[in-house]
């Protein structure tokens, strides 16, 4: 496997999991049975702030794989792999991260440097596959 593959896997693998604390805050804040049989849409019932921008920064992990996902494998298929695309895919990965957990903690100026950071990670792969780079 290749390093941007092995790192891509890491970051789908890193998204899925995002979910998993505003869950917990809702089974905490609406007790276990009103959360189970809950039928309203997602942002139907309360949730702590910080759950609620935990949901912001998942939906937003989400959207930004529809862009690294398929970028990572029209490079793998071409056969592009170069320093620069190795290290975007890491720096994407930790990008990620550090986006999430500043969201989930309100800091305001990382979140849209972290954000930044992971979008130029995702330049470098669209610059690498039309050979701009």
């Amino acid at each position: 496997m290749t390093t941007e593959l092995y790192w891509l896997t890491l970051t789908v693998s890193m998204t899925a999991l995002f979910w998993v604390p505003y869950i917990l805050d809702r089974l905490a804040v609406r007790g276990i049975w009103p959360a189970l049989a809950d039928t309203r849409p997602e942002n139907g019932g309360p949730h702590s702030l910080w759950a609620q921008r935990a949901i912001k920064a998942h939906e937003n992990g989400i959207e930004n794989l529809a862009i690294i996902v398929p970028a990572v494998l029209v490079a793998h298929i071409l056969n592009i792999s170069s320093p620069a695309t190795r290290a975007a895919i890491v720096i994407y990965f930790l990008a990620r991260l550090v986006h999430f957990l500043v969201y989930l903690f309100g800091v305001p100026v990382v979140r849209t440097l972290a954000f930044t950071v992971g979008w130029g990670a995702q330049m470098v792969f669209l610059l690498s596959i039309l050979r701009w780079i």
